[in-house]
């Protein structure tokens, strides 16, 4: 049987919002990192690289709203500090001092880096029936990876 926010027991909502904050952490400093880098991005990739960063930090933006609604549903606190976000991120600011293909690798890095942590958070969230906070992880992961690919892409 499936499992509603309600029916999960309070540890088991606690460690489940746990994971949500750290992906909304790191989707927080990954949205800043690629707006920063859409508006510092030169060279001869300007036009697609400006373009894919901007949909990546709008992407995000969303992303971090349905996570932290997620966390909501669980009836936890969802964590809003930036300070606390960056302190939590395995995803690191960078100040846009890079060249297009440094800010590639650091954004598929910060791509591959929330995949893993929304993995976690899913098998976490099966481990206690919880399909609907799974599905969400599941998608979000989806995402990430197919941006992942696009900027290896680029790096071929």
């Amino acid at each position: 049987m499936t499992e509603t926010a309600v029916a999960l027991s309070e540890d088991a909502q606690h460690a489940i919002a746990e994971a949500l904050n750290q992906a909304v952490a790191e989707t927080a400093v990954t949205t800043m990192l690629a707006q920063n880098f859409h508006w510092n991005v030169k060279g001869m990739a300007f036009g697609p690289l400006h373009d894919l960063f901007q949909k990546i930090y709008e992407d995000h933006f969303v992303a971090q709203d349905d996570l932290a609604e997620r966390i909501r549903a669980l009836n936890v606190h969802a964590e809003g500090m930036l300070s606390g976000m960056v302190k939590r991120s395995k995803v690191s600011e960078h100040d846009g001092h890079a060249t297009d293909r440094e800010m590639i690798a650091m954004m598929q890095e910060a791509q591959e880096i929330l995949a893993q942590t929304l993995a976690g958070a899913g098998a976490l969230a099966a481990s206690h029936g919880d399909t609907l906070t799974e599905d969400l992880c599941i998608a979000r992961g989806q995402e990430h990876e197919k941006f992942a690919w696009f900027l290896r892409a680029h790096l071929a």
